[in-house]
């Protein structure tokens, strides 16, 4: 039987391997003919060959960087010698678009279809707010049908999955005619019509800036037996608005739970793909599966949407070398070009990422990160290119613009209508998304051990060298099947989603 090597080399012409297990100096690595110079942490990064200072370091075939002082074979490589580089990107807008290979017959899921033809993979009432003043009506409306508050409430309504409040705290104090308010005003809209909602109350104040009337007028959206408005001082007072909300949700209950599962093509889930808390690992076990996952629901017919901007930063080109036009490729370049804008004009750097927690992990620069990030969107075409929140109708690899903090990011997502999130942690997280169903992949054997409570998914065989990339993903394709037909999540079964409804404020409050 032969003995795994106790490090993992990515390609050929990368300076740097990693670390499948802590080493310490002295180890010899046979595989590379190198001795371990210094302890090496497992995740972390070791060189093979010299690197002079100020020499590009390569992992993935890619630049993550430039060598800030001498480094010798054997050594660690980290943040005490690898800092940022600028380097040229070869964009070559669509070199390496393919045909997709569709699949002839796609699966299968058990879906819920609604009336107008959308498909659910959830059963959801939802209580939003037009601004941070009705939050705790809101709430209290929602707390009303908690099955642990209140085990009776929805006991004849058992085809429901709860009713959420998703609160937040915007929509006063901004330029009514900014791109702020618009911003809010898509991400409300998106959660009004998402598929996974039976039914949806918005609930407001009165005298917000963001008036209920002007954002369903801005959107299209029309009150319905399903879907009702109204405001604090509209009802007459808080009491009287709570009596109301738990009043038109009784109303609405017996047709909410009147649901049935059918098979339904895979081609009707759009996946939201995140990572969060990654590490070391995250680029070589978790991201790649989740990647080979989407690759077989795109030739299913389906639908991921990468997102978080900042952190595809300096591997922007190995999207925009896959687009399936120079338009595609070039809404992706404005993006970045608008991040380094945004991020200038506030005093900020796009590489003030990565986090502590994902240099603990072994991440040492934005670049790095964003290599590994990538692959969570698979090997097949990018198709569109989408701002925050709005409506994803492309089917294949989109992008969304969002930031790099997961719950802003993930609420885009499904404010565009993903009606489930994958997200990859390395370090360990906690983290739900109501309506939205949400799987974690944990990057690496020693955290699901650890964390199993919260993940889904141990993508860390790969790196064990116990499971490929190939069958990591096709196992978890699977599970995404099963949990979009009603199986639930850890973070379900904890109660996560309520509070992770986090829109995107660009604005300036005043």
């Amino acid at each position: 039987m032969q003995t795994l090597s106790p490090v993992i080399r990515l390609h050929p012409n990368d300076d740097v391997v990693i670390a499948r297990r802590q080493l310490l100096p002295g180890t010899r690595i046979d595989t590379e003919g190198v001795t371990v110079a210094s302890l090496i942490p497992a995740g972390h990064k070791m060189a093979t060959r010299r690197l002079d200072s100020g020499q590009p370091v390569k992992r993935y075939d890619q630049v993550i960087g430039t060598a800030s002082r001498d480094i010798e074979p054997g050594q660690h490589v980290h943040t005490q010698n690898l800092a940022m580089a600028d380097f040229a990107r070869r964009h070559e807008a669509g070199a390496d678009a393919r045909p997709t290979d569709y699949l002839p017959e796609p699966a299968t899921f058990m879906g819920i279809v609604r009336p107008d033809g959308r498909v659910a993979t959830r059963n959801y009432i939802g209580v939003l707010t037009s601004v941070n003043c009705s939050a705790t009506v809101a709430h209290a409306i929602a707390d009303h049908f908690r099955r642990d508050f209140n085990p009776g409430a929805l006991a004849a309504f058992p085809n429901v999955d709860g009713v959420v409040a998703l609160t937040h705290g915007l929509g006063c104090a901004v330029d009514s005619e900014g791109e702020a308010l618009a911003m809010l005003r898509r991400t409300l809209a998106g959660y009004a019509r998402h598929a996974n909602f039976a039914a949806v109350l918005i609930v407001g104040l009165g005298c917000e800036t963001n008036q209920i009337a002007g954002m369903l007028d801005a959107h299209g959206l029309k009150e319905h037996e399903f879907f009702h408005t109204f405001t604090i001082q509209g009802s007459g007072g808080t009491a009287k608005t709570v009596r109301l909300g738990v009043e038109k949700i009784m109303s609405m209950l017996p047709k909410a739970n009147d649901i049935r599962r059918e098979p339904v093509s895979a081609r009707h889930l759009t996946l939201g793909l995140q990572c969060g808390g990654s590490d070391g690992y995250s680029g070589i076990t978790a991201n790649p599966a989740l990647g080979a996952a989407v690759d077989l629901l795109v030739r299913h017919g389906g639908t991921a949407i990468l997102s978080e901007t900042p952190e595809i930063y300096g591997a922007e080109h190995l999207l925009t070398r896959r687009a399936v036009s120079p338009v595609v490729a070039d809404k992706l370049n404005e993006r970045i070009a608008w991040w380094e804008q945004y991020c200038a004009h506030n005093g900020a750097e796009l590489n003030n990422n990565p986090s502590a927690g994902n240099k603990a992990g072994g991440l040492t620069t934005i670049l790095e990160k964003s290599l590994g990030a990538v692959a969570k969107g698979g090997t097949t075409n990018l198709v569109e290119v989408y701002r925050y929140a709005e409506p994803v109708n492309a089917r294949g690899l989109v992008f969304m613009d969002t930031p790099g903090y997961d719950p802003v990011s993930a609420t885009g997502q499904v404010a565009g209508g993903a009606n489930m999130i994958c997200f990859t942690t390395g370090r360990g997280s906690a983290y739900g998304c109501a309506p939205a169903p949400s799987l974690k992949l944990a990057t690496n054997t020693a955290l699901w051990e650890r964390q199993e409570d919260d993940m889904d998914i141990n993508c860390g065989g790969i790196a064990d060298g116990t499971e490929s990339i190939e069958e990591a993903g096709a196992r978890f394709f699977q599970m995404i099947l099963d949990t979009a037909s009603g199986a639930k999540t850890k973070s379900e079964m904890h109660g996560y989603g309520q509070n992770e409804f986090v829109p995107w404020n660009t604005g300036v409050l005043t």
